[in-house]
């Protein structure tokens, strides 16, 4: 690590060519080739035989989908209407259904492989009232045309971001005679395995991140506002590569900034940035609605001692944990290997080391599945994908290095390209 006198790894910044000549690869990238709009039927027909074959193990009637990322994966319903009640129904068997609000029923159709006899959109006059509620209405719809049983087993997914109480609260007054569970991330589950479309729709997600971080690490200059560099970054998550545009991200762009660097999840403000500080970036190129996160950190002028050895800790740190993800071992054997390396240099992390990643929308990018962290004895296969984040907060200061990879036969397989130092900018 870090001596005395301290000699820091120092990235030597360079414009990353992937942020020039139209967004062209840099050197040595391999260029992905196009892809087409979306899956195939093969595809949907797959994904939806596995959520009712874990439905099935469940003894459940039907299933309510509410999470906007579910819903993108099993039917393809891609737009911002996910502030207003709307839901997927899946029955044990036969037609699945989509709800949504009446304006929204006509991008259903235009987004989705449903046919237009399969999405109902609700009046109106439903939206915002304190005296009625959609799910009133999406539930009588929903036995009327069977697709929820009177009675049985429904689990409902409690847990989503957009699925409110009182949504709950109409729908099971709808549903009188059936009894409610909580899904426990059914449909979250099942997308922790990636098939070979996703598995590439994520490489591709990968090169808009590329992209996107280089912009950053370019943007950014003492003096210069925080949020005139995020607006760079921005553009280049809308603007993707010239071989694929991106995509609107789950999260904003967060830039924690000298004391703020000690505490995760700040974004920016109009303050320039400043000599001495350090900032450290966390940003995700979007692709078809599937991210690939990656976080850096940028100090301007020279490291502090401690900076600098805690970032070739992490380094070192990241190494072991990425050594340790492959087929058939487990989150918890990642995060002891990077345990071991930080504390023989007197580190802790009490936080988990990552999570999975693949479908997202706001205001996660986390499937809420699997964790890299101490006794999560998930067994690890190919095509699991993870952002193995090593984000260190101390008390005014921090230090973040990240990647997101896929768990291939051969282990991890990075999704991006940039160096695993501390940037060091004058």
């Amino acid at each position: 690590m870090c001596g005395a006198p301290c000699q820091p790894t120092i990235r030597t910044f360079r414009l990353n060519p992937l942020i020039v000549d139209n967004l062209q690869p840099k050197a040595g990238f391999s260029v992905i080739a196009a892809t087409s709009d979306g899956p195939d039927a093969a595809e949907y027909a797959d994904r939806l035989a596995r959520v009712r074959a874990a439905m099935a193990e469940r003894s459940l009637s039907a299933l309510v989908v509410a999470d906007p990322a579910n819903l993108y994966y099993l039917t393809g319903y891609n737009a911002w209407s996910f502030y207003t009640p709307q839901c997927l129904v899946v029955p044990a068997d036969g037609d699945i259904r989509l709800f949504a609000r009446a304006m929204d029923a006509d991008g259903a159709t235009n987004t989705t492989w449903l046919p237009a006899d399969r999405i109902d959109g609700y009046p109106e006059e439903l939206v915002h009232r304190p005296d009625a509620h959609p799910y009133q209405w999406i539930a009588r719809r929903a036995v009327e045309t069977g697709v929820l049983p009177p009675d049985g087993t429904i689990a409902v997914e409690g847990d989503a971001n957009f699925f409110s109480v009182r949504g709950y609260q109409a729908l099971t007054a709808g549903v009188p005679g059936a009894s409610f569970q909580d899904s426990r991330e059914l449909v979250n589950w099942v997308r922790v395995v990636k098939s070979p479309y996703e598995q590439q729709m994520l490489r591709i997600a990968g090169t808009v991140t590329d992209g996107a971080m280089s912009t950053a690490l370019a943007a950014m200059e003492a003096g210069r506002r925080q949020c005139d560099v995020v607006a760079d970054i921005m553009h280049a998550q809308a603007a993707g590569t010239a071989e694929h545009g991106g995509d609107y991200p789950a999260i904003v762009p967060m830039l924690p900034t000298g004391k703020t660097a000690g505490t995760p999840h700040m974004t920016w403000s109009d303050q320039p940035f400043v000599v001495g500080e350090a900032t450290t970036i966390e940003v995700a190129g979007v692709y078809l609605r599937y991210h690939v996160p990656l976080a850096r950190t940028v100090v301007f002028g020279t490291p502090e001692r401690r900076l600098a050895a805690l970032a070739d800790t992490i380094t070192e740190g990241m190494a072991a944990a990425l050594a340790a993800l492959a087929p058939g071992a487990t989150p918890h054997q990642a995060h002891v290997a990077f345990t071991d390396v930080i504390s023989r240099e007197g580190f802790t992390k009490e936080s988990r080391i990552g999570y999975s990643i693949g479908i997202g929308y706001p205001p996660d990018w986390g499937e809420r599945t699997v964790s890299l962290r101490a006794h999560d004895d998930t067994e690890l296969v190919a095509g699991m994908a993870f952002h193995v984040i090593l984000g260190m907060w101390m008390d005014g200061w921090g230090y973040e290095l990240s990647e997101p990879v896929l768990i291939t036969d051969q282990g991890a397989e990075r999704l991006t390209h940039q160096e695993q130092t501390l940037t060091v900018k004058a």
